[in-house]
């Protein structure tokens, strides 16, 4: 007997968060954890891009047959001006794969970078609970540092001087923009810095970028990415379409390698698609070929980028909203206004978020992450009362 033997795990924090929410019987409860966008109704809508490109497809599509590992390469090249830019010079030396998720490029880009000699990860804290996890799985020794330096604040000090003084077999991994769990970006100076840093160091950047668009806008937010791959010989980037595009179930996502030499490329794409075919042989077809068609019609494009837009401004004006509500007791509240994306940490105690949840039917994660998105005109003052009464 074998399968016996095996430990129980603990269940996954954000799992068990959502499954106490549902069971909840309060109508005034509010869901700040689970990480998807909502409207200000609260639902989380299939883009209608996405509906219009779905139906192209039904009419249009004349197979189901496997893809081969490196999926849709349509789509894959599709994304590359959004992500990289129109022309920075080195596309010559990029080429990349579809993956099951953000998820799955992230896990394809470390197990890559293992195979290719790397030992060691350097990772900021907090940073989205997975990462971990999939270092922890692929074998990698993690090396934590801080990504934040205080309450609303960044440590990029910190950062360049590991980038500065990594060795031979180090990767550094960075949130591309909009940063989980802390809303709390690099700025365009401190990227520049930090490019910089990589272009004189041995270590490898790993870039994860999964909320492109919904912190300044598609190239605002791809500005570090962009200045990280002008700078160094080579890099990995994995990319998520979960959250730009709305097709969170769907599973779409992308790894791009920078190679130092275009002719490296075959060989690195080779090893890449053995990892694939050992991990989930071929990916899902039907969300990536659905960013496809929209990036391929320029009606579908622009409709997609005005619903990206508006998403964009509604979580900006959600941030807004809590950062009026200013200081309560030894929180502060007006960081939210300066912080991107759908996450920010507030300084809670776990005493503190256990009150919420039990006498107010606030959910959020024990480390204090929200999701802003989650919060809208109907509950944002039931939330700040609430947090006047447990934090005031």
């Amino acid at each position: 007997m074998m399968l016996n033997q095996l430990p129980a795990q603990s269940p996954d924090a954000l799992l068990a968060l959502i499954k106490m929410h549902a069971s909840d019987p309060r109508s005034d409860k509010i869901d700040l954890g689970v990480g998807v966008y909502r409207t200000d109704e609260g639902a989380t809508p299939v883009f209608a891009a996405i509906k219009a490109a779905e139906a192209d497809l039904v009419a249009r599509q004349e197979s189901k047959s496997y893809l081969g590992p490196e999926g849709d390469i349509g789509f894959v090249k599709a994304l590359i001006p959004y992500i990289f830019g129109g022309d920075p010079g080195f596309l010559g030396r990029i080429e990349g794969m579809q993956t099951p998720g953000g998820t799955g490029a992230v896990r394809l880009a470390l197990a890559v970078a293992k195979k290719a000699g790397v030992t060691k990860v350097r990772m900021g804290t907090p940073s989205w609970p997975n990462h971990a996890q999939i270092l922890s799985d692929v074998g990698l020794e993690t090396a934590l540092f801080d990504h934040s330096a205080a309450e609303g604040t960044i440590d990029a000090d910190t950062v360049l001087a590991l980038i500065k003084n990594a060795s031979a077999g180090e990767a550094v991994l960075l949130h591309g923009c909009c940063h989980n769990p802390t809303g709390i970006d690099y700025s365009p100076e401190q990227w520049d810095a930090i490019a910089a840093a990589f272009a004189d160091s041995a270590a490898l950047p790993i870039l994860d970028l999964a909320y492109q668009g919904l912190g300044d806008g598609m190239d605002d937010d791809a500005y570090g990415v962009r200045a990280v791959l002008a700078a160094v010989p080579e890099a990995l980037v994995a990319y998520s379409c979960d959250k730009n595009f709305g097709m969170y179930r769907d599973r779409v996502g992308a790894l791009y390698v920078l190679a130092d030499q275009a002719g490296q490329l075959s060989a690195i794409m080779s090893n890449l698609n053995a990892l694939a075919r050992a991990s989930w042989s071929m990916p899902p077809d039907h969300g990536a070929a659905a960013v496809r068609v929209i990036l391929s019609d320029p009606a579908m494009t622009k409709l997609w980028l005005d619903e990206l837009a508006t998403m964009r401004s509604r979580v900006g004006d959600v941030r807004a909203q809590m950062a009026a509500a200013g200081q309560i007791g030894a929180l502060d509240l007006t960081a939210l206004a300066q912080q991107k994306g759908l996450f920010s940490m507030l300084a809670l105690t776990k005493d503190q978020i256990v009150k919420l949840r039990e006498d107010h039917g606030v959910y959020m994660a024990g480390s204090g992450r929200i999701n802003v998105a989650g919060l809208h005109s109907g509950n944002i003052a039931n939330f700040v009362a609430a947090l006047k009464t447990v934090a005031g």
